[in-house]
């Protein structure tokens, strides 16, 4: 299912289904409920008519103000779901962004993104949004989409998390946060990227931009290790700090699995 999840959009990248993995005890994550995407500022019409199609009640965006000031969604006419946003910076720049900060080859930028990947569970203003996350998808009605800028590092670890959940396997969670490599118009989300990290940091080289823009199993890696380091395990971790225990995750898996 891996490219009939992405929906090919013109200017929001990234935008995919993260259901239809197979889950806890032989279910499967039903389809068409779980959007997760890149924000929406460059959207086209015909991207928002087709997002409109998808029929989704709520939306969470994790991106801090300055993100979305800069960067203001577009909505369709008709656009009337329930949008959740923090009051404050939740990650002060994107990721990618913030690990471009001083950084001159593509080394020194994958080093930064492993260092950021390894606090991004416990970053005090995302932290908040991620419960909130969690809030939504248990009371949704309807498709709901989580979002930031890039829609691969803030975005990717909350679905990891929300994956985890369901009970869908570390292997096809690190399978799902790895097709941001493949998912949409590569070049054109690199290009607008480019944009943004050079506006702020100067002439960082096309190969460090690369490696921003990108994903790695390791980064991903790096944060779930980073929970198991400090709570012992990913549950624990749900239910200590997101406050995900094991009575919301059973009723997490009546809401969102099947057969």
């Amino acid at each position: 299912m891996a490219d009939s999840r992405v929906l090919k959009l013109d200017g929001v990248h990234n935008f995919r289904d993260y259901g239809g993995y197979d889950a806890a005890e032989g279910a499967r994550v039903k389809e068409a409920l779980l959007w997760r995407s890149a924000q929406h500022g460059d959207a086209s019409d015909t991207d928002l008519e087709r997002i409109h199609g998808l029929g989704i009640a709520t939306v969470i965006d994790l991106r801090g103000p300055s993100e979305r000031e800069a960067k203001p969604c577009r909505r369709h006419p008709d656009f009337a779901a329930q949008v959740l946003s923090h009051p404050d910076e939740t990650a002060g720049l994107a990721l990618h962004t913030e690990a471009a900060d001083g950084v001159l080859s593509a080394a020194e930028a994958r080093a930064a993104m492993m260092r950021l990947y390894e606090g991004i569970a416990f970053r005090p203003n995302l932290v908040p949004m991620l419960r909130a996350y969690f809030d939504v998808l248990e009371r949704a009605d309807g498709p709901s989409l989580v979002h930031c800028v890039a829609g691969k590092d803030r975005t990717g670890f909350a679905v990891a998390m929300a994956q985890h959940v369901l009970g869908v396997s570390r292997d096809a969670i690190v399978a799902d946060y790895l097709l941001t490599q493949s998912a949409g118009n590569i070049e054109a989300r690199i290009a607008a990227g480019a944009v943004q990290i050079r506006e702020r940091h100067g002439n960082i080289d096309d190969q460090t931009i690369r490696t921003l823009m990108g994903v790695e199993e390791d980064y991903l890696v790096t944060a779930l290790k980073a929970v198991e380091d400090r709570h012992g395990t990913i549950d624990a971790y749900l239910a200590d700090v997101l406050g995900v225990d094991a009575v919301r995750r059973e009723a997490l898996r009546g809401q969102y699995l099947e057969g």
